[in-house]
């Protein structure tokens, strides 16, 4: 399919619009407050969508009768097993769906997490079993409303992705993982996830201003499609472009897309600039206030149909940042401490704080973004 004729596709497409769900990133510690409490603390910020990397059954147990819909994930670990025999994706569901289904509002299930990280040719295939498994495992259990996908990582998985209109996925993955994957999610009406992280490409591209990435409306943070004519105010409704424009290539234009990780560091070890509370905070608020505002994006206009924040708390468990930014344990990314209380105010529902604290706090960052200027 032409760039061309895949672009007069996504322009003509009409959908209806809808909200996007804004989630969170939530990883228990031992360290930190039990399940229980953070299920409260969440529900009485107006979070309706948590995000589990690691589904212990006292996590998801603890959100029984919240209405908070689950998100989990099956470790890279288990993928062999799951994809060489379909009962070993039976006992995955028995120990952490069955028993806990529909009391917690269980929604999907990502097998496995940038799996293709690594390189290893041979992934792909175990991969692809396993998604299927865990999908006709489910079906064979009478359990139908529960989306199973693979999640990856942008940066890994675009060849281009500027401009949008040019974007297309990576080969061999593309040829060899994609594209029966994208056929599965078709016929199962099932999600595309994406981890996907301004910041990520912010820190690989220098040339990109930081206000770009950080959702400021300010002279210059804009980026032209030349061949669209498409003015970009963002650099997340960029990259999230991209990855429909090389969906619609794939011949697969309407799977609905699920960013399945992103945020912005509050603090790190190296004390760099970028990696700022006030920094955090703005990209945070205009993150929530974009989604919430039902614009879409410019390819798409009910953009993204789930975006989860990562991080609750500070415990940079994301196999993403890590890898991408050959970190260990240096980042903070949590928008709560440890007490529950919130590092910096923001509005879940999509207003901006009217705090005069809160407002001092706009102010400060616009200031830095102008002249660059940091006070740690």
């Amino acid at each position: 399919m032409s760039h061309s004729l895949s672009l007069l596709l996504l322009l003509s497409a009409v959908a209806t619009a809808s909200a996007t769900t804004i989630g969170v990133t939530y990883v228990p510690t031992p360290t930190l407050p039990p399940p229980e409490q953070v299920a409260t603390a969440l529900r009485s910020l107006k979070i309706t969508a948590v995000r589990l990397p690691v589904a212990e059954p006292s996590v998801i147990r603890a959100f029984f009768y919240t209405n908070i819909s689950l998100f989990l994930s099956i470790p890279n670990s288990q993928l062999h097993s799951i994809s060489a025999n379909r009962s070993a994706a039976s006992l995955w569901l028995y120990t952490h769906v069955v028993p806990f289904y529909p009391r917690a509002l269980i929604t999907a299930i990502s097998v496995g997490s940038n799996v293709l990280a690594d390189g290893d040719p041979t992934s792909g295939d175990v991969l692809l079993r396993a998604v299927r498994n865990v999908h006709q495992s489910l079906m064979d259990l009478g359990i139908r409303k529960i989306t199973v996908s693979t999640t990856f990582s942008f940066v890994n998985i675009m060849m281009t992705s500027f401009p949008p209109s040019s974007a297309e996925f990576e080969e061999p993955t593309n040829n060899a993982v994609l594209k029966p994957l994208l056929q599965f999610l078709t016929e199962t009406n099932s999600s595309f996830f994406v981890n996907l992280y301004p910041y990520v490409v912010y820190k690989l591209r220098p040339e990109i201003p930081i206000g770009f990435a950080l959702f400021q409306q300010q002279a210059y943070n804009f980026r032209d499609d030349a061949i669209t004519g498409v003015r970009y105010r963002n650099l997340f409704d960029l990259m999230v472009d991209g990855v429909i424009a090389a969906l619609t290539i794939s011949g697969h234009e309407n799977i609905p897309i699920v960013v399945t990780e992103t945020g912005w560091p509050s603090s790190d070890l190296s004390n760099e600039a970028e990696n700022h509370q006030i920094y955090a905070e703005m990209y945070l608020r205009g993150l929530v206030y974009h989604l919430r505002s039902g614009r879409g994006t410019p390819l798409r206009k009910d953009g993204v149909a789930e975006a989860y924040i990562y991080e609750v708390f500070d415990t940079n468990t994301s196999l993403e940042n890590q890898a991408a930014m050959r970190v260990g344990t240096g980042q903070n990314w949590g928008f709560l401490h440890p007490n529950l209380s919130l590092k910096f105010e923001i509005n879940f529902s999509g207003g901006f704080p009217t705090t005069t604290a809160a407002l001092a706090k706009v102010v400060l960052g616009f200031l830095l973004l102008v002249t660059g200027l940091l006070v740690f």
